[in-house]
């Protein structure tokens, strides 16, 4: 148990960061979630390919072209 008095100020600190936190948390949580939400929507389920699918890949991108050869 702690004496009251010189560290009243400093406990009364921790328990206002401590709800701060809980509030930012909540905040956070909130946000994540719509973010979520509108990514999702912009989703669409990908094709799941199993072992000897034949796949084409598309040699646009220069930076996967093969050089020198």
């Amino acid at each position: 148990m702690r004496k009251k008095g010189k560290f009243e100020k400093a406990e009364e600190f921790v328990i206002r960061i401590k709800e701060v936190h809980k509030e930012v948390e909540a905040a956070l949580r909130k946000s994540q979630e719509e973010i979520n939400k509108y990514t999702d929507q912009k989703r669409s389920n990908a094709k799941e390919y199993q072992v000897g699918n034949w796949v084409l890949l598309s040699m646009k991108d220069p930076k996967y072209q093969m050089k020198g050869r």
